[in-house]
């Protein structure tokens, strides 16, 4: 029987975190379904996808080495009739060699099915310069849209942004060997859609229905409004040379970004510029008129992707937001440093009991280790028995007084 395999790659911002958190903590009740999503840590597909793309990414590439192959291997080695999902947004940005090389890899034997998540880019574009920014960057928004819009696009930016949105071309770089109905195109539902369909979308494309699965998301990747992405930037400013790339990830991304200014209500949701909505309407509607020509099998609509730019008299300007709600957004900031810091002084201080009492132990223990030493020689020897024996003697006699 022929084995499927199923390679999702892309694209970034489109629920594919808790899609990956899903098929993870479900795998074994997957393989009971002839599914296998092989991976033996979370973030195993994303150190393959590094490791294909030989993509550097702040020290990771030296543990992603090997991690391809593996995949790979896992996929070659799963059982015929069954079904493999590979999963991850940055295989968007594979070129064409290296999709080729990904696909040969899985040996001879397999379906594979090209599974593409997408959203439009009036939603797109400013989720990725956020990305960009709860990664360090310090561009603002108005140089993040001029650099995409450079028809050149060969900034780093620019060419990051296109290799993993630009849809035709994902979809050449990868599926120019499979036949249209072996790719598969799930759209993002617009804003305010029943926060369970996209997920019955993706659960229909990955043959997930009917299957009882725990959908709890452990892990997710939320957005922040426009006062909090604008102190976000700002903090980089100052963090960038002083904060290591080790201590920003849990300090400044998952406390600051995804713990505290995420949780935030009432700020104004990142959207394009007016002037810059009339060109994004324009290039969506190309694509969607190519990609319908292509037949390929769409989960969702493809008009979706022609998306609503909103009011234009409602913009809120990232670059100069109101320093009324930046000033609010700063004051959780700081109380959540402060409670992060009162939790690592408690931390301290409980290590440090537990280190004194562990070095009172050792003590203890090596003054056990010298009085057993002294008992030994002493016993080794006519002299020292006779001391011990006066020593016994003058204890019984304090014990008795006592």
């Amino acid at each position: 029987m022929t084995k499927r395999v199923l390679l999702h790659v892309g694209t970034p911002k489109t629920g594919t975190t808790y899609l990956q958190d899903v098929l993870f903590r479900n795998r074994e009740r997957l393989v009971g379904h002839g599914i296998c999503y092989p991976a033996d840590r979370f973030d195993a597909h994303f150190l393959a996808a590094l490791d294909l793309m030989k993509l550097p990414w702040g020290g990771l590439e030296a543990e992603s080495l090997g991690a391809w192959e593996r995949l790979a291997a896992a996929v070659r080695d799963a059982p015929d009739g069954s079904t493999v999902i590979v999963s991850h947004e940055i295989l968007a940005h594979a070129s064409r060699q290296q999709a080729d090389a990904a696909l040969a890899s899985f040996g001879e034997g397999c379906e594979v099915h090209l599974l593409l998540s997408v959203r439009d880019l009036a939603r797109q574009i400013p989720a990725e310069w956020q990305e960009n920014v709860k990664h360090r960057s310090t561009l603002t928004y108005a140089r993040f849209l001029a650099r995409i819009q450079d028809p050149a696009r060969d900034s780093q930016v620019g060419s990051w942004f296109w290799a993993v949105q630009e849809l035709p071309d994902i979809l050449d770089r990868w599926g120019h060997r499979l036949p249209p109905e072996q790719i598969h195109l799930i759209t993002v539902p617009p804003a305010g859609s029943d926060r369970t369909l996209l997920w019955k979308r993706f659960s229909n494309a990955f043959g997930l229905d009917g299957l009882e699965l725990d959908l709890r998301g452990e892990r997710a990747n939320p957005s922040l409004g426009v006062p909090e992405t604008a102190l976000l930037r700002r903090i980089n400013l100052k963090a960038n040379g002083v904060v290591a790339p080790a201590d920003y990830r849990p300090l400044v991304r998952e406390l600051l970004a995804h713990r505290v200014l995420s949780q935030r209500r009432g700020s104004p949701r990142l959207a394009l510029p007016p002037d810059v909505a009339p060109w994004v309407e324009q290039l969506s509607r190309r694509w969607v008129e190519e990609l319908r020509s292509r037949r390929y099998d769409v989960v969702g609509s493809l008009d979706e992707l022609v998306g609503v730019t909103g009011d234009p008299t409602a913009y809120a300007d990232p670059d100069r937001p109101r320093p009324r709600q930046v000033a609010a957004a700063s004051v959780d900031v700081i109380e959540a440093l402060l409670v992060e810091n009162a939790r690592a002084r408690h931390e301290e201080r409980r290590l440090h009991g537990e280190l004194a009492e562990l070095r009172d132990a050792y003590h203890r223990l090596e003054e056990s280790r010298l009085q057993r030493r002294i008992y030994l020689r002493l016993e080794r020897s006519l002299a020292g028995r006779v001391l011990l024996r006066v020593y016994r003697v003058v204890r019984g006699r304090s014990s008795r007084a006592a």
